[in-house]
């Protein structure tokens, strides 16, 4: 990907002085003054960027492990613990939301061997479950139980992988929501694990032999071999064998070259290669190699450019199937002969169209192709020579999940959910065109009474922005709701409508839940991506703010009663929108955040995020955009921000605690006025990957103990 040109000087100083002089009073209904935080000592920490002197007074607090650091998380949480405990509200909110979470559900099935797989959770287990049947319709068995591997529910599996004839399973744990793995592996058959446990794994993708002696994975180094900077680069792909210990593992390929890359196998339905994906952090560009499945000579490297998207479909002999945005960056399907891998010689099997491919799989010798309609699914199938079959009708406006399926089986697997829909799994079968109901929830909550619809906002430059919104029918358009917007806009990702107990606790209590679409996710194809991402990025939060601009001015609600949500990305994004335009909003939930754009790079996962964010070291121009929009780097003292809960979690080793920690820190000593500034960091738990369904409920009431106080609402109506 060409980096662009960076922003004007003119765009810079606008963004820079966005917000400020703005003294907001308070939005909080319940009579209060500004709370006692707790001091932070401040320190002289001065780093220069490219000539440009940068103050970071809170440094210390990137120290978890310190008394210092301990002790002030410790108050800030008792201080958010007696503001969410005042009105009284949290238990019946808490208690709202265990009912509704607390019905069945199931994953789409996976066929393995004759067999068929699912999890599911009978309604408030902590981790969902994984079970086999023999049939559809036949006894489930359990295959494995994680809720009995820890007493609070914190031990997760975080990836699986069944061998090819369904009698093994290798499955990563983790605990307390760290993204670090350890690999068992589990026979089906007896439910019992086999000696060897596998380290050091970390997002590790599982490739098992045809044979089923044994798989290849992604692991990192030791972390006692190498420094600690390097605990995240150096991912090597080896061999395991079952019935050997892990130092037996066969080291396949590794790039010492180039220690920032990341591997992934997969194997061949046929049997005749494996296949390598090579990723440079959470770049969608992506390079492709393979070789034989037997022996051990070398890879060849088929796409070595790392120039675009490239998803292995399967293949026919040497012909292999791609989903890419080479030349198309809404997608199209491409067959190479690895005999004539030059591009002159690829032929595109079916061509770009107006939808996006988000993606597809090669089931009964068709292709299916999940689409994406303005932020909705279509299902379509063709040939392998790219002749159209049919469109497969889906319930409604939604979102496919989970589609399985083999080439040469004629059963395919999927689920289907959207914002009033709860996820179903279903079933359907090539031949016939016959699609089938597999498991559908039954939920305690008239969703008959509610409706979503979609609309479109006009951003700064005039792009068009689609969000969905979501409330009770017959809502009347005075002004006066409570809202919730949400978005991410970020790393390629798209945010599909889908189904969300919590959401209906925020719409029985006359709430309106708002999704937003903004550019840096795929919903409209890699142009989309590349439109929020970068020094492109401040389209996002312009983005975000027309779309809470456009709730205003049609009616739906004011900013006292307009509320902003987002996690991660989201966490930035919501962070830099209220700096940006604190005026235009009446409550913040800033969860797991991004906020310190300058260092971000530096710590656990981070510098997977650098072709995504930019590296405020490594290029002027960089860090000239990341400090513009940056959250820690743009807090205005003397400005009355609106009210904010910001989350984190102690083992969150994606985003590291710090970022929220340093973002407090740095509001409390800034703003001015009664709003409260509220940090909550979670114990045991992580970025959210695996987290149990109790604490998920906890969370959600104190996030909802929060809006409902500040933003005057009632609760379940």
């Amino acid at each position: 990907m060409n980096k662009r040109s960076v922003w004007t000087s003119a765009i810079l100083t606008l963004i820079a002085t966005l917000g400020t002089g703005c003294h907001r009073p308070s939005t909080t209904t319940t009579a209060q003054r500004r709370p006692a935080y707790p001091q932070a000592r401040k320190e002289a920490v001065v780093d220069t960027y490219h000539g440009t002197e940068v103050a970071d007074p809170y440094r210390w607090l990137e120290d978890a492990d310190s008394d210092e650091t301990q002790t002030w998380v410790a108050r800030q949480n008792d201080l958010t613990e007696r503001f969410l405990a005042r009105t009284g509200a949290r238990e019946r909110i808490k208690a709202r939301l265990k009912s509704l979470t607390n019905y069945p559900r199931c994953s789409s099935p996976s066929k393995q061997g004759g067999r068929y797989f699912f999890w599911k959770n009978d309604g408030l287990q902590n981790q969902s479950v994984l079970y086999v049947q023999d049939t559809l319709d036949g006894e489930a068995r359990v295959v494995v139980n994680p809720n009995v591997l820890s007493a609070d529910g914190t031990v997760a599996v975080t990836t699986a992988a069944l061998n090819w004839d369904g009698t093994k399973l290798a499955y990563g744990l983790s605990h307390s929501g760290s993204d670090e793995q350890e690999v068992r592996i589990r026979e089906v058959n007896w439910g019992m694990d086999l000696d060897e446990v596998l380290q050091w794994c970390r997002f590790t993708t599982i490739a098992w032999h045809h044979d089923g002696s044994g798989f290849f994975y992604s692991r990192f180094p030791d972390p006692i071999t190498v420094s600690e900077e390097d605990r995240m680069n150096y991912n090597r792909l080896y061999w395991h064998r079952l019935g050997t210990p892990q130092s037996a593992d066969v080291l396949i390929y590794e790039r010492p070259d180039n220690k920032e890359l990341s591997l992934a196998p997969v194997v061949t339905e046929d049997g005749r290669y494996l296949v390598l994906y090579l990723h440079h952090g959470t770049d969608p560009r992506n390079r492709v190699y393979y070789r034989p499945l037997e022996g051990d000579g070398p890879f060849v490297r088929l796409l070595d450019e790392a120039d675009a998207r490239y998803d292995f479909l399967g293949n026919q002999g040497p012909i292999f199937y791609f989903l890419t945005n080479s030349d198309a960056p809404k997608g199209r399907i491409i067959a190479i002969d690895t005999d004539r891998p030059a591009q002159a010689h690829w032929s595109t099997v079916i061509p770009e169209s107006d939808g996006v491919i988000d993606y597809a799989a090669w089931v009964d010798n068709q292709l299916v192709l999940v689409c994406m309609h303005d932020v909705h699914h279509r299902l379509k199938v063709f040939h392998l020579d790219g002749q159209y079959i049919r469109d497969i009708d889906l319930p409604g406006l939604g979102t496919i999940g989970s589609l399985s399926g083999r080439q040469d089986d004629p059963e395919m697997f999927f689920s289907f959910t959207s914002f009033l829909y709860p996820s179903t799994s279903l079933g359907y079968d090539l031949p016939s065109n016959e699609l089938r109901v597999i498991h559908q929830p039954e939920i305690d909550f008239d969703l008959a009474a509610y409706e979503t619809r979609q609309v479109f906002c006009t951003s700064r430059d005039g792009t068009r922005i689609p969000m969905f919104i979501t409330h009770r029918k017959g809502l009347t358009l005075d002004g006066s709701h409570p809202t919730l917007l949400y978005g991410y806009g970020g790393f390629n990702i798209n945010i599909m409508p889908g189904f969300s107990t919590s959401t209906l606790a925020w719409l029985e209590a006359g709430g309106v839940y708002v999704q937003a679409n903004m550019r840096g996710g795929s919903e409209y194809g890699e142009s989309w991506h590349q439109a929020g991402m970068l020094e492109n990025k401040q389209n996002v939060f312009d983005d975000f703010i027309a779309a809470a601009e456009w709730l205003i001015e049609n009616n739906y609600t004011q900013p006292a009663k307009l509320a902003i949500r987002g996690g991660s990305n989201g966490g930035l994004l919501v962070a830099a929108c209220m700096l940006q335009r604190p005026h235009l909003y009446g409550a913040v939930v800033c969860q797991v955040p991004v906020i310190d754009m300058l260092r971000y790079h530096k710590f656990t996962v981070g510098r997977y995020w650098v072709p995504e964010y930019g590296n405020a070291e490594a290029s002027k121009q960089e860090f000239g955009y990341l400090y513009a929009y940056s959250p820690l780097h743009n807090v205005k003292a003397g400005v009355g921000y609106p009210p904010i809960l910001i989350t984190s979690a102690d083992t969150d080793d994606r985003v590291v605690p710090l970022h929220a920690k340093k973002f407090a820190a740095t509001l409390q000593e800034k703003a001015v006025g009664d709003n409260p500034i509220l940090l909550r960091v979670e114990t045991k738990a992580g970025h959210g990957g695996g987290k149990p369904v109790s604490k998920a409920i906890e969370e959600q009431a104190d996030i909802y103990t929060f809006l409902f106080d500040v933003l005057g609402m009632q609760g379940r109506r």
